[in-house]
């Protein structure tokens, strides 16, 4: 299972110290905007520059990453970079899914107030239930500025109904995503205009200047080792901030350190948890834009251009499945990726996953070279595989893309488990494939 012996800590590019910076990540990124804000905090620290997609790009060597939204795209240009340089790319996203604010939020009955919500992707309803929830995301302005807010303290709950009242609950539990999943937030009769009053006083914003908002609920519960020797590490919207955070980390370090061969480059877009079709999205045209403009900033040509793309190579780096203890036989027999036992290779023929064997290859040398151990992910051929940025990012753009990521347990919960090693075992491959 694992294709690489497990070397010391002394020996990797990050220690425990990378997933302890992780855990602040977590908790500063409750919604994909946080994150890319999060993200760009940790790369101008190591000298990074934002630049604006209305603004005309320089060629210059040096670290750039644009915003849009809840995406960000980050690359580091060498000094002796030509305009047909490949790529080396590393890919993510921000989202996860949850609970999100509707446009018209006051609601209630009987004596309560609460907020409307909508479901956003594949989410597991029953772990939001009884636990206390804040609120975040950005407001936009009349002037068209946006102001993102967090409400990271205890606002909302959506209470389970009581045993008493359901004694075949435990039988199985339904959950309505209209009438059931419906937080409530106080007492009395809803107000048109309450909670947007309430979130811009929070940002110190005049309520009358709030045009526009996209809002999302987030546990406040905080990421926590578990186990006797801190092996495990729970924590919110790891599928896949911890993708984005270690790609974020890698790419820091490889620019720090010079000598590339390629210009590294950190993807994460936004809605992967619901098809990737947006501006900020995977199948949108961020990416290859970002791309073709640094060529041509650099006077690079089509040619240039089509150069650079047939050397590049993706890794799209998402959490996959550890094999669950309680539920082995929903795995396939040959392939039980293990917490702490590093990266995984996520494999999949109908092209859910674009790893293929050239891909495998790829993957296996930079682990190689970082002294990581890695995985081989695969589904059970009874049940259906996800899938991720990579068979999009490969078909939209023509670019060699390689799935892999981080084993956890309870995916799409509010609440995810992965090892405590996993994160900087990620990293470290990562920043030994941007590097090379």
């Amino acid at each position: 299972m694992s294709n690489a012996p497990r070397t010391s800590h002394t020996n990797r590019r990050f220690d425990s110290g990378h997933t302890d910076d992780l855990t602040a990540f977590l908790a500063q990124s409750p919604t994909p905007y946080h994150a890319v804000a999060s993200a760009a905090r940790m790369l101008e620290k190591a000298g990074f520059r934002q630049v604006e997609e209305t603004a005309a790009w320089d060629g210059e060597a040096g670290g750039r990453y644009v915003l849009r939204g809840g995406a960000i795209i980050a690359w580091y240009v060498p000094q002796d970079a030509t305009p047909a340089t490949p790529y080396r790319i590393v890919g993510a996203h921000t989202d996860s899914p949850n609970l999100r604010v509707k446009p018209l939020p006051d609601t209630g009955a009987n004596g309560w107030r609460q907020v409307a919500v909508e479901i956003y992707g594949g989410t597991l309803l029953n772990t939001w239930l009884d636990r206390d929830l804040g609120i975040a995301g950005r407001l936009t302005l009349r002037d068209g500025s946006t102001r993102l807010v967090n409400v990271d303290r205890p606002l909302l709950r959506v209470p389970q109904l009581a045993i008493h009242l359901d004694r075949q609950v435990n039988e199985g539990l339904k959950l309505d995503k209209q009438r059931h999943m419906t937080p409530v937030w106080g007492l009395g009769t809803p107000r048109e205009g309450d909670l947007m009053a309430f979130l811009a006083d929070e940002a110190g914003l005049p309520a009358a200047d709030v045009t526009g908002w996209d809002l999302m609920v987030h546990s406040v519960e905080a990421p926590a080792y578990l186990g006797a020797d801190r092996e495990l590490l729970a924590g919110p919207r790891m599928d896949n901030l911890l993708s984005v955070h270690a790609g974020a980390a890698a790419l820091a370090a490889v620019a720090a350190e010079g000598g590339l061969q390629h210009i590294p480059v950190l993807a994460a877009f936004d809605h992967e948890e619901n098809g990737s079709q947006s501006d900020t999205g995977a199948d949108g045209p961020l990416l290859g834009s970002v791309l073709e403009r640094s060529v041509f900033a650099r006077g690079g040509t089509y040619e240039d251009r089509a150069r650079a793309y047939a050397g590049t190579v993706c890794l799209s780096s998402d959490t996959g499945h550890a094999v669950h203890p309680n539920y082995v036989e929903r795995h396939e027999p040959g392939h039980h990726p293990m917490p702490n036992g590093g990266p995984i290779l996520k494999v999949n023929v109908n092209q859910r996953y674009a790893t293929d064997g050239t891909g495998r290859a790829v993957f296996a040398a930079a682990c190689e070279r970082a002294g990581v151990p890695w995985q081989t992910f695969v589904s059970n051929n009874a049940m259906p595989c996800g899938t991720t940025i990579g068979p999009i990012t490969a078909a939209r753009h023509g670019i060699a893309t390689v799935d892999i990521g981080v084993a956890i347990l309870s995916m799409h919960s509010a609440r995810e488990l992965c090892g405590s090693e996993d994160p900087h075992l990620l990293a470290s491959a990562l920043a030994a494939f941007l590097a090379e």
